[in-house]
């Protein structure tokens, strides 16, 4: 029992940083706040403002992104103070690793797993209907049955361009951090304007009679349209991924975690209120929200620019998400948890090209076929877990007195951690049987893989 809950030393970590297996401080504090509004702004303000109104709480969505911002804003402070006393890469993992012990830390690891590869595919998804409703403005179609997830009735076989930009992603990836988040810089910077030109059209086509009744589904709409936008502030914890690779991380670290997250949240709640205001919320359930309703107003020449927009928006998050996934599985590698060729590094472009290549081969065939619907929950269901233990976790990680901790620090401590941990919990209870089976069986899988392979591998079993 002791082996499980072995905990790794911070000294360890910290000294694999001046080892082979070393990532580079490339990053500041700018870098990692677009790093944040880039995986953050994506199918959340151009997809899900539309389907959770219209199917869970009306023009009242508003509320729900605010709660499910007020969840992650607390929870993003807990990591906060994480990635500050903590610089290494692995995210949620790492922190379990150091303050649970192993199999906490391996359990953590495995949610945030299917957390970054089921976020990666499913905006992949909704990437590519944005990219056919693009396309269709200049009367060019891609073949039904290569251009949608595995639905033999509706005529759909296969997403490629889901696949292609997957794989696309990848070979960006690997060139290099730095290079990537030049990119990313460019593409938040398009997807911001297009999103504020929607808000300067759209606010004038407001029709206040279009919020009433404000909340159709009660209390209980906004509540489970909350459990179901928390999907749209995933990627603040991505950007704790990158922690060993930002130049002053007790400084830096809050700064892109905090802010992305508050200027999102304006985003968000912007485009809600005008969406609904704009169009009925019922007439709302569709792939392109945003879009149908500038095609409703008569403003094409906008949607044809916002699709545009959210076909080059929902890149960022691809890539964001994708890093925070490669990082997170060199960290386990490099823990000996997963095999190590998965922590190996390039030497020309430093970055782990053979795990980033691995990761993107797995998501590109799960884009390809599945639903966008089976795969957001799961993520939710994923995230939130990893938030219940980084909250919790900091009343431990305050009791590790050999650990410094100079930097952040969650204010009104231990309260707000308490209700960090609370506040997901009961937002992880709101979603489906379904999802909580689905979650399950991952799960198990995980505790075979690590009783067969990381308990045996690990670097610390020799110690």
């Amino acid at each position: 029992m002791n082996s499980l809950f072995r905990k790794k030393p911070l000294n360890d970590l910290l000294h694999n940083k001046s080892g082979s297996t070393h990532l580079k401080q490339t990053l500041g504090a700018f870098d990692l706040t677009l790093l944040g509004v880039g995986a953050i702004v994506g199918t959340g303000i151009f997809i899900l403002p539309g389907t959770v109104a219209a199917k869970s709480a009306g023009p009242a969505i508003i509320f729900s992104f605010v709660i499910a911002a007020i969840v992650c804003a607390i929870a993003a402070m807990c990591y906060s103070e994480f990635a500050s006393s903590v610089p290494v890469a692995g995210s949620a993992y790492t922190y379990g690793y150091v303050v649970f012990g192993e199999l906490i830390g391996w359990l953590l690891g495995w949610a945030l797993i299917l957390e970054y590869g089921l976020a990666v595919a499913s905006v992949a998804s909704g990437w590519s209907s944005y990219l056919n409703a693009l396309l269709s403005g200049f009367h060019i179609t891609i073949p039904k049955a290569v251009s949608g997830p595995f639905n033999p009735e509706l005529g759909t076989f296969i997403n490629l361009p889901a696949i292609f930009i997957v794989l696309i992603i990848a070979f960006l990836l690997t060139l290099g951090i730095k290079e990537s988040t030049r990119v990313n810089t460019i593409m938040v910077g398009l997807k911001v304007g297009v999103i504020l030109l929607f808000l300067v059209v759209g606010v004038f086509y407001v029709k206040p009679d279009n919020w009433q009744p404000f909340m159709p589904y009660g209390i209980s709409g906004v509540m489970n349209g909350a459990a179901l936008v928390f999907f749209a502030y995933l990627g603040f914890d991505a950007v704790s991924s990158a922690a060993e690779e930002v130049k002053n991380p007790q400084r830096t670290m809050p700064i892109g975690i905090i802010g992305s997250l508050l200027i999102c949240t304006v985003l968000y709640v912007a485009v809600s209120a005008v969406l609904t205001g704009m169009v009925p919320y019922t007439d709302l359930n569709v792939t392109d929200p945003v879009a149908y309703a500038l095609q409703v107003i008569h403003q094409d020449w906008v949607a044809g620019i916002v699709s545009l927009g959210a076909v080059i928006g929902m890149i960022t998050v691809i890539l964001v998400m994708s890093y925070g996934a490669t990082r997170l599985i060199f960290a386990m590698g490099r823990d000996g948890l997963l095999p190590k060729v998965l922590a190996e590094i390039s030497e020309k472009h430093h970055t782990p090209v053979k795990n980033t290549w691995i990761f993107a081969v797995v998501v590109a065939i799960i884009s390809g076929l599945v639903p966008l619907d089976k795969l957001a929950e799961l993520v939710n269901i994923g995230t939130l877990l990893a938030f219940m233990m980084v909250s919790i976790g900091i009343i431990f990680l305050r009791k590790n007195k050999s650990i410094q901790q100079s930097g952040f620090k969650v204010p009104f401590y231990p309260v707000l951690p308490i209700i960090s941990f609370l506040l997901c919990a009961f937002l992880i209870s709101r979603l489906s049987v379904h999802t909580w089976i689905s979650c399950g069986i991952w799960f198990v899988i995980g505790l075979i893989v690590y009783f067969v392979y990381g308990r045996k591998h690990s670097e610390l079993s020799d110690k």
